[in-house]
C-alpha cells in the first residue's frame, strides 16, 4: 500500500501551532506503520464529493482528511474540526481524462460564489473571452479538469487570475501562457492503465514514502517544501546523468539553488564513496545551504558528512593558503587610495576616480593585466566609455603604479588570488584534476 502526502497538507500543516503539528505527525506516522490500527479513529464525510475522503481524529478539534483507497492512504489536508470538512467537502481526487495525471480538484459549483463579481452601476462594455475559440480538447489536453471548463470559457482578464487560484498548476500556467500569446508545450500522457501519480504533473503536488525515515524528514520542515516537492524538470536536471560540465540557467525564482542542493545530495547518494563540493558566490548563502542540506538529510548523517558547502572565495583563500602562503588581501579602500595616489601623480587626464576604480575593477584586476600590452590588446567588452590609444597609455601609467604599489606592500586583489591559484595549479609536473570523487556544482 502507498503512502502519500500532497502539497496541500504541508502547507496546512504549517499554519497549526507547534503543539498541533507534533500531534498531527504522530498520527501521520500511526498511519504509515499501521493504517489498520484499532487506535486510529476514522470517520466518512457524508457530505464530500469524493466517496474516498475520509478524516482521523488528531485530537478534540484537529481533523486530518486523508483520500483512502485499496491502493494506498494520501495525507489531503489538516486544520480545525469544520474548515477541515468544509475544505474535503469542495474537492475530490480525479484521474484527468486526457492527461492521465491525478489531480485535487476544486469542484467549481462550491466556489462559483467567490468568483462572481458584483454588477457595475452602469452597463460595463464586455471583454473578449480568453479562450472562446480554444477547443475543448486543447484545453483538456493542457490538465484543465474537464468540471472548469465551462468556467474557462467565461474568462476574461478579470477574472481569469480568480479562476487560475482554484486550478491545478499545469492547468492555470498553461491558461496564463495562453492569454497572454505563448503556446505551452503540451504535458504528457499517459495510458490508461499506468498510476496516474506517476505523472510528472501530479509528482508536482503528491510525494510518496517508502519509509518512516523519510516521512520524518518531510513532517519536520513542513515550511521548505522545496525539500518535498521537486518540480518534474527540476528532478529530471537532479537525477540525469552527465557527460561533462552542465549549465542551468533561469531567472531568479526559478529554482536553481534548489536543484544544485538535491544534485549535490543525489550524487553522494549516487556515489557512496565520493565527497561532493557545492560552490557558491557567497558566504550568507553558503550558510543557508548548509542549513538546508541538514534538512534534506537530517536521518542520513552520512551522506551530509560528505557534502561541503563552501563560497568560492573560501575555497580560493584556502587553496592559496595551503600552496603560495597566506594571501594579504587588499580591501577596497586601499585600492582607491592607491588609485588617487597614482592619479594625481599623472598629469594629462580628466578621468574621474570612479571611471578609474570601475576600469580597475573590471578590466584591469579582472583580466589580470599586468603590462602595457596586456592593457594596449585588451578589448574592454561592456564599457561604455570608449577610450583611444593615447588614452590607454595615460590610464596604464596610472594602473601601473597601483600594481608596483601593491607589489610593494606584498598585497594581493581577490582576482590575483584567482589567477595566481590557477597558474600555479597548471604549472604542475601532474596537470590539476578534480578528483573522480570530487563532484563541482
Amino acid at each position: 500500500m502507498d503512502f502519500r502526502i500532497a502539497d496541500t497538507f504541508t502547507s496546512s500543516l504549517a499554519r497549526l501551532t507547534g503543539a498541533e503539528q507534533k500531534a498531527v505527525k504522530t498520527t501521520a506516522f500511526d498511519l504509515q506503520l499501521d493504517p489498520s490500527s484499532p487506535g486510529l479513529r476514522f470517520h466518512k464525510l457524508d457530505r464530500a464529493r469524493d466517496p474516498n475522503f475520509c478524516s482521523v481524529r488528531v485530537s478534540d478539534d484537529i481533523r486530518l482528511i486523508i483520500h483512502r483507497t485499496a491502493a494506498g492512504i494520501l495525507l489531503c489536508y489538516v486544520d480545525h474540526h469544520e474548515p477541515a470538512y468544509a475544505w474535503a467537502e469542495r474537492r475530490r481526487i480525479e484521474r484527468h481524462p486526457t492527461t492521465g495525471a491525478a489531480q485535487l480538484v476544486e469542484l467549481p459549483e462550491r466556489v462559483e460564489r467567490q468568483l462572481v463579481v458584483p454588477a457595475a452601476p452602469a452597463e460595463p462594455i464586455p471583454k473578449p473571452l480568453l479562450f472562446a475559440g480554444i477547443p475543448d480538447d486543447t484545453l483538456l489536453g493542457y490538465g484543465v479538469p474537464s468540471e472548469w471548463l465551462a468556467e474557462v470559457r467565461r474568462a476574461d482578464e478579470d477574472s481569469l487570475f480568480d479562476i487560475a487560484e482554484h486550478l491545478p498548476q499545469e492547468a492555470a500556467e498553461a491558461l496564463l501562457n495562453l492569454a497572454t500569446g505563448t503556446t505551452p508545450a503540451m504535458p504528457e500522457r499517459t495510458p490508461v492503465e499506468s498510476d496516474p501519480f506517476a505523472h510528472p504533473d501530479a509528482q508536482r503536488r503528491f510525494r510518496v514514502f517508502a519509509n518512516i525515515e523519510e516521512l520524518e524528514r518531510a513532517l519536520n520542515y513542513p515550511w521548505d517544501k522545496w525539500a518535498v516537492f521537486l518540480h518534474p524538470a527540476q528532478r529530471r536536471l537532479v537525477e540525469r546523468q552527465y557527460g561533462g560540465p552542465a549549465r542551468v540557467s533561469g531567472s531568479a525564482g526559478t529554482g536553481k539553488t534548489i536543484v544544485a542542493l538535491h544534485r549535490a545530495v543525489a550524487l553522494a547518494r549516487r556515489h557512496p564513496a565520493a565527497r561532493v563540493l557545492l560552490v557558491t558566490f557567497s558566504k550568507a548563502l553558503a550558510n543557508a545551504l548548509r542549513v538546508r542540506l541538514r534538512t534534506l538529510t537530517v536521518n542520513e548523517p552520512a551522506i551530509a558528512g560528505r557534502i561541503a558547502v563552501h563560497p568560492v572565495r573560501g575555497i580560493a583563500y584556502d587553496l592559496y593558503n595551503a600552496t603560495l602562503g597566506q594571501p594579504n588581501i587588499a580591501p577596497p579602500a586601499l585600492i582607491e587610495t592607491l588609485l588617487r595616489q597614482a592619479a594625481s601623480e599623472v598629469e594629462g587626464h580628466r578621468f574621474s576616480l570612479r571611471f578609474l576604480t570601475g576600469e580597475w575593477r573590471d578590466v584591469v584586476d579582472a583580466w589580470q593585466l599586468g603590462t602595457w600590452e596586456d592593457y594596449r590588446d585588451v578589448a574592454r567588452l561592456g564599457r561604455k566609455t570608449r577610450i583611444g590609444g593615447r588614452q590607454r597609455e595615460i590610464l596604464w601609467s596610472i594602473f601601473g603604479r597601483v600594481r608596483a604599489d601593491l607589489a610593494e606592500r606584498r598585497a594581493v586583489t581577490w582576482a590575483d588570488v584567482f589567477g595566481r591559484v590557477r597558474m600555479h595549479l597548471s604549472d604542475e609536473t601532474e596537470p590539476f584534476k578534480p578528483s573522480p570523487e570530487v563532484f563541482l556544482l
